[in-house]
């Protein structure tokens, strides 16, 4: 995204879809072929979707938004989102307000080392065959390299490896291929190391060849993010005591810290649908890392300093810009765009701040009004709508395409005014 491009857009969400549209397009951020495809609703030709899975009937549809005010490593940032629950978008952006004002989200990530696992059973001896795996190091990364010679040309390839011992006695050993996949998610190159290199692992171990495929569970794959909010900015002194407070209850708690985590991927995950990853690895990877410990911990914190309260995130994070739906789904193309990362890297930082905003958001509504005002609020739209409905039982028609100031002029007043709170104006 050009320097010039701002995330604050003042009044965004008063206006009607197509003035929303123009707003974007005045941007230069999307292509003809991405403004065509969001000018015509969005949506995914059943052709296509025929060709992307099995026994396709239809396609089925997700509201996708514009979360605002995102400044992440200096850079504004959009950041879509695709989600159907009400307030996750405009929690994420009042959230992203509050902390745009002490300079935005500070983030890096790891470069892109995915895991390939070889896992062998009924090995004799598996701690001198674990030597002897480790000897031949060269000899296995270098088969690994030569089944992905395209990304071998790319910078890419075999980087590392690693032999655990599961059991020494029931013989079950599994060894880990370290592999930079680049701006790709990369789990189809991780899952043809392990099969390629799987033949040369048995060979000098024994044993018998078991699974062959990654590990969501990538740590050598992580992101770390950070993000200042002021005392003011969120409310006073006692409403940042209180966000502390609830985090140190999730650090403390995996009871809390399991409904901590949701409001932390709520905001993630919209905006990882929205960008073709793969959201349900993302899961779990990050809810595997979040019980490393032992105990099943926050993947976020809230820690009280003068003045306000400092943010921090990490977890493992695989994500792509090029390959999979990127091809394939025109919707994924105009929403990568529109957020304008340059490599995997950066869209990681980006969806780690999403996450780290609609943590606060949560964190702030539980410290202050509770979690179910603003929410149940901004739930009324989904009621206005469903009354509406046909066969709602008021016999009205569906809605028309927004941009009739008469449609639901009551739900919409009340609903933005919920929206202009929850999002602080923007």
């Amino acid at each position: 995204m050009s320097q010039n491009v701002s995330s604050r857009i003042s009044g965004f969400y008063k206006r009607c879809l197509e003035d929303r549209l123009r707003e974007i397009q005045a941007l230069g951020l999307l292509d003809e072929e991405a403004l065509a495809h969001l000018a015509g609703g969005g949506g995914l030709p059943t052709a296509v979707a025929d060709r992307m899975c099995e026994n396709v009937i239809a396609t089925h549809a997700l509201p996708l938004g514009l979360a605002l005010n995102f400044r992440v490593n200096q850079r504004d940032v959009l950041v879509p989102m695709a989600v159907e629950e009400p307030s996750v978008i405009a929690a994420a952006s009042n959230a992203a307000r509050m902390v745009r004002l002490s300079g935005g989200f500070s983030g890096d990530a790891d470069p892109p080392i995915m895991t390939a696992q070889v896992q062998l059973d009924d090995v004799p001896d598996a701690e001198d065959a674990a030597g002897r795996l480790e000897a031949a190091r060269a000899s296995l990364l270098a088969a690994g390299d030569a089944a992905i010679p395209r990304m071998v040309a790319r910078g890419g390839g075999c980087r590392d490896l690693e032999v655990r011992v599961l059991s020494a006695e029931l013989g079950v050993l599994v060894v880990h291929l370290y592999v930079e996949v680049g701006d790709a998610m990369g789990a189809n190159l991780v899952d043809t190391v392990a099969e390629a290199v799987a033949p040369l692992v048995q060979r000098i171990a024994g044993g018998t060849l078991g699974l062959r495929i990654l590990s969501n569970l990538n740590v050598r794959r992580l992101v770390r993010v950070t993000a200042t909010v002021g005392d003011d900015a969120l409310g006073g002194a006692d409403v940042a005591s209180g966000v502390a407070r609830a985090s140190r209850f999730a650090e403390l708690d995996p009871y809390r810290a399991a409904t901590h985590n949701k409001g932390f991927m709520n905001g993630l995950d919209a905006a990882a649908v929205a960008l073709g990853q793969d959201f349900r690895a993302i899961e779990a990877g990050a809810h595997a890392y979040a019980a490393m410990s032992g105990q099943y911990r926050p993947l976020s914190t809230w820690e009280r300093v003068p003045g306000g309260l400092v943010g921090r995130a990490e977890l493992p994070l695989a994500v792509g810009t090029v390959g999979g739906l990127t091809e394939v789904h025109a919707g994924v193309r105009a929403a990568l765009q529109l957020v304008s990362a340059k490599s995997a890297g950066e869209l990681a930082v980006v969806l780690a701040s999403v996450g780290l905003a609609s943590n606060l958001a949560a964190l702030r509504a539980l410290a202050s009004e509770g979690i179910q005002r603003g929410h149940m609020r901004l739930h009324e739209r989904k009621r206005a709508l469903a009354a509406a409905a046909p066969g709602a039982g008021g016999g009205e028609a569906a809605a028309p395409p927004s941009g009739d100031g008469k449609r639901f002029a009551g739900e919409r007043a009340e609903a933005h005014r919920a929206v202009q709170q929850a999002e602080g104006g923007t």
